[in-house]
């Protein structure tokens, strides 16, 4: 039997040992409750850890983490963005509330236990939430680095005594575009906040129009030339010309359309005359008259022909009838090209009849360089896209295959001078020449051609004349060195 002393101390011991657990579990829930009150070991809101920390300390951790600048590079030049600049904000009140139930998420009794017994409970991340205006990143790329940072392309440039131009140099140019993605990454990133712009090579602008005129003006001044000249240069794919009459340091833009004695050129108003009126295929010795007119220039081709297909008696009138419904007021043929040919008709122009600039232009046929231009610019329309003043005005006469046909036909014309001496071998050139000679002295001589070229294709009409003497080698050349410039401006050499 104990004793009575025995049991009173095993009672008190048994006390001690009950009020010990009881302050020892009192220690740990109190370290348990502080826990709960920030946010759990591991936990990352915004990939940003905030283990240990309250709700305040993680907002204010969060802030600095996402408020730090973006630093952009353009090139070599480093710009750094404030993320408030462009509204960046991050969602604090969402991203917070989502921690906090993750952080609560166990009930406080089972996650006691599981922190009494050494239990871990791996948190979730909590995932960035922000908002950013893109209308205002976009106006920052313009106007603070596009508008401090881009480098424009310059423009070709003339060589002085040449008709060549010196290679512009490439722009850089920030591609807005492009940025806005790589921005918006790094304004959500608290690790990779740096941004290498993406940028776009601009290839330099073609040079003026007026620089490529006072380049063919200074072309024939070098040159000497003391005539007139007549030159008509059409950027098929712009609409954009040059036209003007040129004599000894003279320019005549207001009114440049002077009239020219067309001589053999007059051949193209007859092809298409020619075809307005055949239905379907040539004949072979139409075809054959065809070919001999404008690949032989042959003048008794073109009055067969005239004969056999439009007219036996009034073919030049109705060829001249022809240009006028499309509007080429200055072109006619007033005969046949035989040797004592009547004149059928007396034609007055708004060419012929200025006094000022005087060519002494053939009675039988004229025309301007903007005529045969315009009429060349037409024919290439139709050939092109079946459209233009062919298929308009002579609706159902002529065709787009037609068209083809002819431009194939002023393919054949070879000419190794002229126009073709200023453009690079292989290049396509649909042309026919002329000149005009007088007891074997020459006086007149043109060339008007459609050439296509890898930088655009145009039409170039050019006339020279001269009341005294041309003389072929020096005003042949001339007309290859204007050539030669027009064909540089529309493919300039790669910078």
């Amino acid at each position: 039997m104990r004793s009575r002393g025995t049991i009173s101390a095993l009672r008190w011991i048994s006390v001690f040992l009950i009020l010990f657990a009881v302050i020892l579990a009192t220690i740990q829930i109190v370290a348990f409750s502080r826990l709960r009150a920030v946010f759990p070991n591991g936990m990352r809101i915004a990939e940003v850890p905030v283990g240990g920390l309250d709700r305040q300390q993680a907002a204010q951790r969060l802030l600095e983490m996402y408020n730090l600048p973006v630093e952009i590079h353009y090139n070599k030049d480093i710009i750094h963005l404030d993320p408030p600049v462009v509204g960046f904000e991050l969602d604090l009140e969402s991203m917070l509330a989502a921690a906090d139930l993750e952080r609560t998420r166990i009930p406080f009794w089972a996650g006691f236990w599981d922190y009494l017994w050494g239990g871990h409970i791996e948190p979730s991340d909590i995932p960035l939430r922000s908002s950013f205006s893109e209308a205002r990143l976009r106006t920052y790329l313009a106007e603070e680095i596009a508008s401090r940072y881009d480098q424009p392309p310059t423009a070709p440039m003339p060589v002085a005594g040449s008709v060549d131009f010196q290679p512009g140099a490439l722009g850089t140019a920030l591609d807005i575009e492009r940025s806005i993605l790589p921005i918006d990454n790094a304004l959500r990133s608290n690790t990779s906040r740096l941004v290498s712009l993406p940028l776009q090579r601009t290839l330099p602008p073609r040079p003026s129009r007026e620089n490529l005129e006072i380049l063919l003006e200074q072309t024939i001044d070098l040159a000497g030339f003391d005539g007139i000249i007549g030159l008509y240069m059409l950027d098929l794919q712009t609409a954009q010309e040059i036209h003007f009459a040129y004599q000894q340091g003279v320019e005549y833009p207001v009114n440049p359309d002077v009239a020219f004695t067309t001589a053999s050129i007059i051949k193209i108003p007859v092809l298409i005359s020619t075809y307005r009126r055949i239905e379907g295929t040539p004949d072979p010795e139409t075809a054959n008259l065809i070919e001999k007119m404008i690949i032989e220039s042959g003048n008794e081709s073109a009055d067969w022909l005239m004969q056999r297909v439009i007219d036996a008696l009034r073919a030049p009138i109705i060829v001249s009838e022809d240009m006028q419904a499309l509007g080429l007021v200055n072109t006619f043929l007033a005969g046949h090209f035989y040797l004592g040919a009547p004149v059928l008709a007396l034609y007055e122009t708004p060419a012929n009849t200025r006094t000022d600039l005087y060519t002494n232009p053939d009675v039988y046929n004229q025309t301007t360089p903007s005529d045969l231009g315009m009429l060349l610019e037409d024919l290439y329309l139709c050939a092109e896209t079946g459209g233009g003043a062919l298929t308009a005005v002579f609706s159902g006469e002529i065709t787009q295959e037609e068209c083809k046909t002819m431009v194939s036909y002023l393919t054949l014309n070879k000419m190794p001078s002229l126009l073709e001496a200023g453009i690079p071998e292989g290049t396509q050139i649909a042309h026919k020449h002329g000149w005009v000679t007088n007891n074997g002295v020459i006086n007149l001589i043109g060339d008007a051609g459609i050439i296509y070229t890898i930088g655009g294709d145009y039409v170039l009409v050019i006339f020279l004349y001269h009341p005294v003497q041309l003389i072929w080698d020096p005003s042949s050349a001339l007309v290859g060195q204007l050539s030669r410039a027009v064909h540089n401006y529309f493919n300039l050499p790669t910078p």
